[in-house]
């Protein structure tokens, strides 16, 4: 990190509205570790063994992201990780409270663990977007005991200090940050993959869509310094990476708030110089925010996958007014042809909401008439769900559920129509595979992603996981493609 003493403080320098730090803070992160790691090998001496943890993360991925990040410092501290389904001392829950059914999802797993917390010694670490909900920490004050520490998205560096708290006073530990200044940078991590990697460019979000509750749990937009970003993606190339995805909910604001223009193009262009790096992918794109010099980039850059994720939400201007989104059908078809002509073999992916308050049936053929246009490859679709302290949440829902039940299926089959018949286009042709090794559900057959982001299953022989392959497509699916016959590529 790069600190320079500025009236008696030590400021970190790494952004213009960087936060302040003392000295003494910032050696105790490094203490805090370290105690714990000192406790977990006295441990190890005396039995033998070492504390373990697991993952249960929910959500998006600046949530796996983040989860990287705290299995990182856990492995410094002296702790092993394990999975899902294997006992450990500490079992770690990064939550997300995007949509109702994941929160509730939550609260189901952490109770039924109770058994096995009592039972083991074993204790529940909650982190994430849920904590940040003030309702959410006091109902896992009062009815979930076997949850120890909690903390928010803007003080997961202090997780070393809070863990030392519990362990040493074993009293309950709650603390969530109500705001994140600046970026924390050279957090430890340990990453799920050695041949791809998230890498985060801009933290928080401006957009403040009225369904949406990211603002509120993950704070304002804070952008990566450019030189930060390429000196992680440089030291993850040197240790083998070749496909990174940059993260942001809007990464086509990068930089907005450094006040430089055109940054997130500018980037892709400095990554297109990394040596190692072969595969670059970006989400999520806000559609009022991309430019046409990132369409250029996207175009000139050859490491750039040919793959868009731009979340539509709704095909009707009158809701995109309602859910704050800031442009019109007819702008997001105008981009989209934009789009297509620049790249003709892109493919784009895309978020729709259901049942927004207030959606009426011409609204929802609206939304059926942009995914007829358009040619989705493929699309998240959620019926609508109320978060508490959104404006949306105080919209009166006039829709009764089994209308929105049978809006749901019809885009549902309606995207897998689409998404099946652009698939069919890859039959008998030849794609090159990113292999992220064997299928869960069948071991002997390798699984990978295209360029374009379409999921493969295939046989093949002599292929580990990380290397390239070329695969000649036999079948097409709505959901994924099946190849045979794999080569490996240099």
């Amino acid at each position: 990190m790069d600190i320079k003493k500025d009236g008696g403080k030590y400021v970190l320098k790494n952004k213009k509205n960087a936060a302040l730090q003392t000295a003494e803070n910032m050696r105790s992160d490094f203490e805090w570790a370290e105690q714990v790691r000192n406790m977990n090998m006295e441990y190890t001496l005396k039995t033998g063994k070492t504390k373990k943890f697991r993952m249960d993360i929910f959500g998006c991925q600046m949530n796996e992201r983040d989860s990287e990040t705290i299995a990182g410092m856990l492995t410094e501290m002296g702790f092993e990780e394990v999975p899902k389904d294997s006992a450990a001392d500490i079992i770690i829950f990064v939550t997300c409270c995007v949509r109702e059914n994941a929160e509730e999802r939550i609260y189901g797993h952490i109770g039924a663990l109770a058994h096995e917390c009592e039972e083991n010694g074993a204790f529940i670490v909650a982190c994430g977007c849920m904590m940040q909900q003030p309702h959410v920490v006091e109902k896992i004050k009062k009815s979930y005991r076997n949850v120890k520490i909690v903390l928010g998205t803007h003080n997961i560096h202090t997780f070393p200090e809070l863990l030392h708290r519990y362990l040493t006073t074993k009293k309950r530990v709650f603390e969530v940050w109500e705001k994140g200044e600046g970026v924390i940078e050279d957090l430890p991590t340990k990453r799920k993959d050695r041949h791809k990697a998230w890498v985060n460019i801009i933290l928080g979000c401006n957009n403040f869509c009225s369904y949406c509750i990211v603002p509120h749990v993950r704070g304002r937009e804070r952008s990566r310094s450019m030189a930060d970003v390429l000196a992680e993606i440089k030291a993850l190339a040197e240790d083998g990476c070749k496909e990174i995805t940059l993260l942001g909910q809007n990464v086509n604001s990068y930089g907005n708030d450094l006040g430089e223009k055109d940054l997130f193009a500018r980037l892709l262009y400095a990554i297109e110089e990394i040596e190692g790096i072969q595969r670059v992918r970006f989400m999520t794109s806000h559609p009022k925010d991309l430019s046409g010099s990132l369409i250029d980039a996207m175009k000139n850059c050859k490491k750039v996958c040919n793959h868009l994720h731009l979340p539509i939400q709704s095909g009707s201007t009158r809701i995109l007014g309602l859910m704050n989104r800031k442009y019109t059908k007819e702008h997001y078809l105008n981009l989209v042809e934009r789009i297509k002509a620049e790249i003709p073999d892109i493919a784009i992916t895309t978020d729709i909401i259901v049942g927004f308050p207030g959606e009426t049936e011409e609204d929802f053929e609206e939304t059926l008439d942009v995914v007829r246009k358009v040619g989705f490859s493929s699309a998240f679709m959620f019926i609508y769900s109320p978060r508490k302290g959104t404006p949306a949440a105080k919209l009166e829902q006039t829709t009764p559920p089994a209308a929105i039940s049978q809006r749901f299926r019809r885009l549902t089959e309606l995207q897998t129509e689409i998404s099946e018949e652009l698939a069919k286009r890859f039959e008998g042709k030849t794609v090159e595979v990113l292999v992220d090794g064997p299928s869960k559900q069948n071991p002997d057959i390798l699984t990978g992603r295209t360029r374009t982001n379409h999921l493969v299953n295939f046989d093949a022989q002599g292929i580990e996981k990380g290397e390239f392959a070329d695969v000649k497509i036999i079948q097409a699916r709505a959901f994924w493609l099946e190849g045979k016959g794999g080569t490996g590529l240099e």
